[in-house]
């Protein structure tokens, strides 16, 4: 342990937080949380014998220790989750015991809503949270949240279980919570793993005066519980991407805003992509990071106008429709752009924004080394050139361009890289939403006076439009009526049906 980390550790304080061990070269290599930082960050360096081999191998290449105090354990669970996804670190997987991250499921949308952890989350309409990898203390903080917010972990059948009786279930099977009362009650509980507390308790305050107001006592008493027992939970959830997280800790916004030569912090990220399939079904994505963290409220989708197969022409429709004084006055200014591409996909957005006349950064991420990419026509943006240096990066410089080349393990690339895999996941999911949408449209919905309840019963008839290509107006007569078998038929015998 050299001087500078011993006498740092001296200051460790006795609060709940999350810490995190970084190498010679600044990297954080590790993020853990704790109840005591002190005693739980002086173990590292006190108790190696016992250690095994992959922890002996992280204590020795411990530089420096940074943390964040909060103040509960329950508060540094989640924040743990956001650092471990947001910085990679390569002894969070290497110390895993090769165990899968686990997630918090709730099927909300479903008749019989339930909670449950899984380790392995589908795209089947379910809202899931995480990843976290402790799974024991995901389940004790789920069951303090359920004694605040009761929710079904399985049906029970007709008759409801014990769970109901001791308060921790809604008791659906015999109504004794409706089943939009229920779904309110599971947004409560959303809200507060999303790290809206605050926001929540104001909200139960009012309803709770309302109910009041309103004689209805009862339930007034029950929301006053609530809004006890989540101010007993802690001060603050830092598990949010706007409200609590100090973004001044927050090491990869920190590099990158010094990289750029950027004078104020960096709180707002909007990353962008294209999706199309040889320039049909053509739209464009626009998610958010706040303070590093994803910010999926805020995300956009455009489908685009011209519908050609010209990604420059599409991102210059897409950046000029977002900057457009209404789209600004909305979803406010952004205070670093990221484009999914290179050189010629950044050229197209900035003159976008130029020809808007707005002062905002623009930079692209080229996808197949990850490099970053700045005009050097660009007035917002300066490669701070020694910073580049400190980061073991390096630049290559062309007439209009400079693409830097940093290490991928830098809290940057990191970052950049979370954005621009966000912004083309979530560009593809609305991509395939609109082809999905466009392939179910058969020949039957260009028909003059063809309405859907028409175009089923011919469906389900003949099972596809290819099977009346041999029928007379006589069959299809019995199944529509004559005057609209008649139609149809003359409308498809002007079509090709292959």
């Amino acid at each position: 342990m050299n001087l500078k980390l011993k006498n740092k550790l001296k200051t460790l304080p006795n609060s709940p937080g999350v810490y995190f061990h970084k190498d010679q070269n600044n990297q954080i290599i590790y993020v853990g949380k704790a109840s005591n930082l002190k005693n739980r960050v002086k173990q590292y360096f006190t108790n190696s014998l016992n250690f095994d081999l992959k922890t002996k191998q992280l204590v020795s290449l411990i530089a420096d220790t940074d943390w964040m105090v909060v103040d509960s354990e329950f508060d540094a669970l989640f924040l743990e989750a956001e650092m471990i996804k947001r910085y990679k670190p390569k002894y969070n997987i290497l110390l895993r015991d090769d165990k899968s991250s686990v997630y918090i499921r709730i099927d909300y949308k479903s008749s019989y809503p339930t909670v449950t952890t899984t380790r392995m989350p589908l795209n089947d309409g379910a809202y899931f949270f995480g990843p976290y990898l402790n799974s024991t203390s995901v389940n004790r903080a789920l069951r303090v949240l359920r004694s605040i917010f009761p929710y079904a972990t399985r049906s029970n059948g007709k008759k409801v279980g014990l769970d109901y009786h001791l308060g921790l279930d809604p008791g659906l099977e015999e109504k004794k919570t409706s089943l939009k009362e229920y779904r309110s009650n599971l947004r409560k509980l959303i809200a507060v793993i999303e790290g809206k507390k605050d926001q929540l308790i104001k909200s139960l305050s009012l309803d709770m005066v309302k109910k009041a107001n309103n004689q209805e006592f009862e339930k007034a008493a029950r929301i006053r519980n609530q809004i006890t027992n989540l101010k007993n939970l802690s001060n603050k959830i830092i598990f949010s991407d706007k409200e609590f997280l100090d973004i001044s800790k927050d090491h990869a916004l920190n590099e990158l805003q010094k990289l750029l030569s950027q004078k104020k912090p960096l709180k707002r990220l909007e990353g962008y992509d294209i999706s199309h399939m040889s320039g049909t079904d053509v739209v464009a994505s626009m998610v958010v990071f706040t303070n590093g963290t994803s910010d999926k409220k805020n995300y956009r989708k455009f489908k685009i106008y011209s519908d050609k197969n010209d990604d420059f022409l599409n991102l210059y429709e897409t950046l000029y429709r977002r900057l457009s004084p209404k789209n600004i006055k909305l979803w406010k200014v952004p205070d670093l752009v990221v484009i999914d591409g290179g050189k010629g996909q950044l050229k197209s957005a900035i003159k976008a924004r130029n020809d808007r006349e707005e002062k905002i950064p623009f930079i692209a991420l080229a996808k197949r080394e990850e490099q970053i990419v700045i005009s050097k026509s660009e007035s917002f943006v300066k490669l701070n050139r020694d910073y580049l240096n400190k980061l073991n990066g390096f630049m290559v410089e062309s007439e209009d361009f400079i693409v830097i080349n940093l290490p991928h393990s830098t809290n940057i690339v990191k970052l950049l890289q979370r954005l621009r895999d966000e912004s083309h996941r979530f560009a593809v999911s609305y991509h395939s939403t609109l082809k999905t949408k466009r392939q179910k449209n058969s020949i039957l919905d260009q028909i003059p006076g063809i309405g859907p309840k028409t175009k089923t019963k011919i469906i389900r008839k003949y099972r596809s439009v290819k099977g009346l290509r041999d029928l007379n107006q006589t069959e299809l007569s019995k199944v529509i009526g004559s005057s609209k078998a008649r139609q149809v038929l003359d409308y498809l015998k002007s079509k090709s049906l292959d």
